[in-house]
């Protein structure tokens, strides 16, 4: 799968797939240029063999918590940045790390249910929800998009798919948070044009996705503009593959999320305005959009105006650089994972 990654990027990116144009456009001379470096990038990205590690219906506690508190119940779903591809250990996929910082803020144990699948697509996503079974999370944490822009999945049927996904998991009683669609011209093996096409089509779709999970009552965290360009610097935020995260990787990705997490879940955390050319005051729902994409690490979440949810121009929404309250734990191992049979049932 990960071999015809560029091949479908390219294809996308020249034949309209995902909105860029079609290859008139684009013209022969620059379709040739992508077309040899699509060769180039599939030989020098390996084909990786090993699955993510299982994390799923696990059960974390931070050093010093009880066991006898009622576990928090966190549901996690989407693609393979979801399911943790590239890493060896459970305790350093993206859920893992999530559990962690949630259980040393909450000091209560944090209970992991992923469904998320390797190479999922966001029509995906209702059957993941199914996968939850009899399970009502509190919190569902949505990664999901890169697999969309390789496959040429169109953007209007993408974005449908994640928002009737939101809108499910809010009707179940979870607080939702999504991690757009990464920067997909951080990946290594990509040289130009090829690079810049890439990023244009996920920070598109990152754009867009915004606006249908706000619409959809959940908020978004734009996960590729805050990891690419520290990806970009350091190669070691990448696996094996040079195309999935690596440990560190995938901790940079859940400390951008955690915050979040935490203020969805009624946890304090501080916030400021995403950068000094935005401000506090709510703003109609595509314009923040579009500037959470141009300012790395960005909240954007529904808001009012006016005592409104809605103007002119649609939903309000404001954007927020959020920190927790507290120290978060500086390294997966200030964890434990427990047998669900030794945890407390229930919630609250």
């Amino acid at each position: 799968m990960v071999r015809t990654t560029t091949e479908r990027i390219t294809t996308a990116a020249t034949y309209g797939g995902a909105g860029v144009g079609a290859a008139g456009a684009l013209g022969a001379a620059v379709f040739a240029l992508l077309i040899g470096e699509t060769k180039l990038a599939r030989r020098r990205i390996p084909q990786a063999e090993e699955p993510p590690p299982v994390s799923h219906d696990t059960v974390w506690a931070a050093t010093g918590v009880s066991r006898d508190r009622p576990p928090i119940s966190l549901a996690m779903l989407g693609d393979s940045t979801a399911a943790g591809f590239g890493v060896s250990r459970d305790r350093d996929t993206p859920a893992a790390r999530l559990a962690i910082g949630l259980s040393n803020s909450a000091r209560r144990p944090v209970h992991v249910t992923n469904v998320a699948v390797v190479g999922a697509e966001s029509n995906q996503l209702p059957a993941q929800i199914e996968a939850l079974g009899s399970a009502r999370p509190e919190l569902a944490v949505i990664m999901i998009g890169a697999n969309d822009v390789t496959h040429r999945v169109p953007m209007n049927e993408s974005v449908r798919s994640l928002a009737d996904a939101v809108t499910a998991l809010r009707a179940h009683g979870a607080e939702v948070v999504v991690g757009t669609c990464p920067d997909l011209g951080t990946v290594q093996p990509l040289a130009q044009p090829l690079r810049l096409l890439a990023r244009h089509l996920s920070r598109r779709l990152a754009k867009q996705q915004t606006i249908a999970v706000v619409n959809a009552g959940g908020r978004t965290v734009s996960l590729g503009d805050l990891i690419g360009p520290t990806f970009a610097a350091r190669r070691d935020m990448f696996a094996e593959d040079r195309f999935h995260p690596s440990a560190k990787g995938y901790a940079e990705a859940a400390n951008a999320l955690l915050p979040s997490c935490l203020d969805a879940l009624g946890m304090r955390t501080r916030a400021r305005s995403a950068s000094a050319f935005t401000t506090r005051l709510s703003k109609p729902i595509a314009r923040a959009a579009a500037q959470a994409a141009a300012h790395p690490g960005t909240e954007v979440a529904p808001t009012e105006r006016h005592g409104l949810p809605t103007g002119r121009r649609g939903a309000w929404a404001k954007l927020r650089r959020r920190q927790p309250s507290g120290p978060l734990p500086t390294s997966p191992e200030l964890a434990v994972p427990v047998p669900v049979d030794e945890i407390a049932s229930g919630t609250g």
